[in-house]
């Protein structure tokens, strides 16, 4: 079990009080713990930077992506429960995909090619199936995307699904990783097997046994109040901050990226992740799938885009460190992690017995803070 330098945490906190003094930062919650038990937390600026609020420790914040580690850890539980296997097709499930072409531009041309496989749900939890997301570029492809509005939170799962089985592939399923939509698709999958919506589903198997009072696709009326809110407009553009509304109940209940939650809920998930399935002495899932999800599952599959360093793979909704050099990053092999787009960060590290975790609402900022706020965590390791 690592050291930390207490002096080193608190200068972690002056660094980010200076971005929130220059009005880069509108305001944060910082956890870092060690040997599964909190060694530093912290509630910097404000709630809403509109507002007098100070930051209080149970703000709750939108953690999109952070979302897709949870949703991967219920398809692992339904697994273990012989509900599903993760070499099955997402067709078994979803008939709708059962003719979806792959999307190859040639000479400026969008051609429809037959998938000669149809994604798995071992695709779907590492992100080689074939999908990819509107806002990571321009292709034929992602412009289909944009046109079709799936971000809509009108549409059901099943109705994003139907919508989305209409659009070509991005890329032949297996072919390569590429950051996508898949977890939105496995969220939609999951209600298939288990019969219930994702929400309730989450609730049963994770939300629930672990305590996160606080984490939903929506925030009820007596807890908006507690809502962490971005700057109105981007400090360096000035072009509008919009995020996820929080405050209405969606009919999409993306797995993707619609959980909202707090620090404190939030650790809970990374106690049981860090304790390899136990959670207060009650075991929830096998040492042996928790070992499975936080494993390299890429190999030599290529990676498509910028997003996963040199240096990284992909395991089961999180990505994981292969090599102790390479990227521009500090980390030991075997840690793991993911962000959110609205400007959250977690990452554990079982070499170190280090778990940190940043909860910010600045989404244009959010790779320099979270790039930040992992050198700040390192630095304090003795």
């Amino acid at each position: 079990m690592a050291l930390l330098n207490a002096l080193a945490l608190n200068h972690m906190n002056q660094v980010l009080q200076q971005h929130i003094d220059a009005g880069l930062l509108p305001g944060a919650v910082v956890l870092v713990g060690t040997g599964g038990q909190v060694a530093h937390r912290a509630a910097l600026g404000r709630r809403d930077p509109a507002g007098p609020q100070a930051m209080p420790a149970d703000a709750i914040f939108r953690i999109y992506s952070m979302t897709k580690p949870i949703v991967s850890l219920a398809a692992l539980m339904l697994a273990e429960q012989g509900r599903l296997s993760l070499a099955d097709p997402i067709t078994r499930w979803l008939p709708q995909f059962a003719e979806t072409p792959v999307g190859v531009e040639r000479d400026g041309q969008l051609q429809l090619e037959r998938a000669l496989r149809p994604p798995t749900v071992h695709d779907l939890l590492r992100h080689t199936a074939g999908f990819t997301y509107e806002f990571l570029g321009n292709s034929a492809v992602q412009r289909q995307y944009q046109a079709a509005d799936l971000a809509n939170t009108r549409r059901t799962n099943a109705g994003f699904c139907d919508a989305l089985a209409r659009l070509p592939y991005s890329a032949q399923p297996g072919s390569c990783w590429q950051y996508s939509r898949a977890t939105d698709v496995l969220g939609a999958l999951l209600e298939v097997v288990a019969g219930e919506p994702l929400g309730a589903l989450l609730q049963r198997l994770i939300l629930g046994p672990l305590g996160m009072v606080d984490t939903g696709f929506s925030v009820p009326p007596a807890q908006q109040h507690r809502i962490a809110e971005p700057f109105a407009h981007c400090p360096e553009t000035g072009q509008p901050v919009v995020m996820l509304d929080a405050r209405s109940t969606p009919a999409f209940e993306s797995g993707g990226g619609g959980l909202l939650s707090t620090a404190a809920d939030y650790l809970r998930f990374l106690q049981l992740l860090r304790n390899q399935g136990r959670f207060e002495g009650q075991r929830l899932v096998s040492r042996k799938t928790m070992e499975w999800m936080t494993a390299d599952h890429l190999g030599a599959i290529p990676v498509a885009g910028e997003l996963l360093a040199p240096g990284h793979g992909f395991g089961l909704g999180v990505a994981v460190r292969t090599a102790p050099g390479l990227v521009a990053q500090p980390g030991s092999p075997g840690m793991y992690f993911w962000s959110g787009i609205g400007g959250t960060f977690f990452f554990v590290d079982p070499a170190e017995d280090v778990f940190a975790l940043l909860l910010a609402q600045t989404p244009n900022q959010r790779i320099f803070f979270r790039n930040l706020f992992r050198h700040l965590v390192y630095a304090a390791i003795e």
